[in-house]
């Protein structure tokens, strides 16, 4: 039996979104609305790769 493909979209979705939470939960200034200028990227980031994993969930059906 062979084993599944990696979802490379999908890993880095996840990757991503391990970044974002573990800076928001070291990062006071990050706990707010407005993330500090090092935690911007790692959140965009977060952002953009969950929108794009979103879509493509969403043509797949």
């Amino acid at each position: 039996m062979s084993a599944r493909p990696t979802d490379d979209l999908f890993v880095r979705y996840m990757k991503a979104f391990e970044d974002s939470t573990e800076h928001t939960g070291a990062c006071p200034a990050c706990q707010g609305e407005t993330p500090c200028a090092e935690g911007m990227p790692i959140h965009e980031r977060f952002a953009r790769l969950q929108d794009a994993y979103t879509a493509r969930q969403k043509q797949q059906r």
